[in-house]
């Protein structure tokens, strides 16, 4: 049982089916399907079943799979170690981050440290702040950029804060919102904004659209559809043709969302995340948000 053996195991758990399987670790299915098999005859015993749906695994392939798991996860630390050793910044990066920052600060952020540093290589996953956390705590990435106020004990740095604003294609004045149409996206700012909203007025806005994304509902804005409460990061490019004003509690404190830099205290002895870490302090200090 090899590394490939481990990784076709992980796989076939998370896909549950062999071809998808196959596709996705660019290998032929009776390849993969020898292989499983050989695998079977190694321990002797029966490690997957195949249902009307694909397949799935036994008990016995369920063990197996926790120690291809643990294992893969003890080789990619290695392997970030070996990599990381010395001064000449080069390896493997495994980053996770948040998706409204990988949408609309990423890119520029990337694009500066690997003019600087070529020969690392990013592997990165992006999803919401939470999803991002559990990922940093399974190991499974190095280094974390999450939004929002987190919970994290272990290296914590803040990047910046950025301002949740009131956003319309127009001026507008606040004793007009509750009687103007409203554009909402489904991000996680939303109970901030309840809690403003419900300090400010008795009374819920007169027509709500909910939109699904923070482009969707800037374009909505843009054409003079409502008016809607957004943060700053998602309005850079497009401040010359939105109004925009800044929101404060009653008690004058701003509306703001928090963006982190989180890892690990054992993964900040590594040369390359060290160094990233160092240039995206020193990127935000340079280009702030807000």
């Amino acid at each position: 049982m090899d590394h490939i053996d481990l990784l076709i195991l992980k796989v076939l758990s998370e896909e549950k089916n062999i071809t998808k399987a196959a596709k996705r670790m660019f290998i032929s299915q009776p390849a993969l399907t020898r292989r499983f098999k050989n695998m079977e005859r190694d321990f002797k015993t029966t490690l997957m079943l195949r249902v009307p749906n694909g397949i799935i695994l036994t008990p016995q392939g369920e063990e197996l799979l926790h120690f291809a798991e643990e294992t893969l996860l003890q080789l990619k630390k290695a392997k970030e170690r070996i990599q990381g050793m010395g001064e000449h910044i080069q390896g493997s990066l495994f980053l996770g981050v948040s998706s409204i920052f990988a949408n609309y600060e990423l890119p520029q952020l990337l694009k500066h440290f690997l003019k600087l540093y070529p020969e690392v290589d990013v592997s990165l996953k992006t999803g919401h702040s939470m999803q991002i956390s559990r990922m940093l705590q399974k190991d499974e990435i190095s280094l974390a950029i999450l939004r929002g106020d987190l919970h994290w004990d272990e290296e914590k740095y803040l990047l910046y804060e950025d301002p949740i604003c009131l956003v319309s294609s127009n001026m507008i004045n606040l004793q007009d919102l509750p009687k103007s149409p409203r554009i909402v996206a489904n991000t996680a700012i939303q109970a901030q904004v309840d809690e403003w909203w419900h300090e400010t007025f008795s009374s819920p806005p007169a027509k709500t659209i909910e939109v699904d994304s923070l482009d969707t509902c800037r374009q909505m804005v843009l054409n003079g559809l409502g008016w809607s409460i957004m943060p700053k990061i998602g309005l850079k490019k497009y401040d010359h043709n939105l109004y925009t004003q800044n929101l404060y509690l009653t008690n004058g404190l701003p509306l703001i969302r928090r963006t982190w830099l989180v890892y690990r205290n054992i993964y900040g002895e590594l040369p390359i995340v060290r160094t990233f870490a160092e240039y995206t302090k020193k990127y935000f200090l340079k280009n702030p948000i807000g």
